[in-house]
């Protein structure tokens, strides 16, 4: 979502200049994985995380797991995921659920989430990649599947399988409930990965409601040690927010 006036893979060389250590993204699957492995070597990054193939962006789908009949297609997403994840030196990947369609029972999208999350993380288990799932509110993609981290959470027990987590998006959580950290400790055993926004806008940190100068020393106090994504709208303050919130330096630029 970040430095999107940039070719794809000159973001990567930026990222490093204002301070991130690692990157994220949706997909690079229409790039040549090996030109974006060299660049994020090149950079000193490490490879956090990327999704799953989401179906057709553009058109508005937000991920195609729950759908009955598309289920040979994520599976081909899936394929392109561990090569793509193999490449990378990726540990973590992510999969949207999607929007039940209304003609679509819940229950029925709920199995089909379920077989392919479990599906998913077989096939990723030999390179040792965690398989997450997220939840994403209802105002920003109505009739999503898993609108609140609960509703993730309970998914991922039905699958129970060793290498799956929740990825702990703020913003999304801000929206349906709040009681930021109070959710985050109910779900701390299963969180492999953390992102954030402000509210509203999700724009950076410090533009909103979201009191990060609390939450971000409470999240590591609580024991988190992984990755924070920067999952935001980009306003024209830049990075500037990086230094208010972390010991990252000026950039390098």
């Amino acid at each position: 979502m970040l430095y999107q006036d940039l070719p794809f893979l000159e973001r990567i060389a930026a990222a490093s200049a204002d301070g991130f250590s690692g990157i994220e993204f949706l997909g690079a699957y229409d790039q040549d994985v090996h030109q974006v492995r060299a660049a994020t070597v090149s950079a000193g990054l490490q490879q956090v995380l990327f999704n799953i193939p989401s179906g057709n962006w553009a058109a508005g789908e937000r991920g195609i797991a729950c759908l009955p009949d598309r289920v040979e297609e994520f599976r081909a997403g899936v394929a392109d995921a561990v090569e793509h994840a193999r490449i990378l030196h990726c540990p973590l990947v992510n999969i949207l659920a999607g929007k039940v369609p209304d003609d679509l029972d819940l229950d029925t999208a709920l199995d089909t989430l379920a077989d392919n999350v479990g599906f998913a993380a077989r096939a990723l288990a030999p390179l040792g990649v965690t398989v997450l799932l997220e939840a994403v509110n209802t105002r920003d993609v109505p009739g999503f599947a898993l609108p609140t981290t609960a509703h993730a959470a309970a998914l991922l027990s039905r699958v129970a399988a060793p290498n799956t987590g929740l990825q702990f998006d703020v913003y999304h959580a801000q929206v349906m409930h709040g009681d930021l950290l109070t959710t985050f400790h109910r779900h701390r055993e299963a969180t492999r990965h953390v992102q954030i926004a402000d509210n509203p806008g999700r724009h950076e940190p410090g533009t909103g409601e979201v009191n990060y100068t609390f939450l971000l020393p409470a999240l590591e106090a609580a024991g988190y040690d992984g990755f924070i994504g920067a999952e935001y709208v980009p306003t024209d303050a830049g990075t500037a927010w990086l230094r208010q919130y972390t010991a990252v330096p000026e950039p390098a630029h």
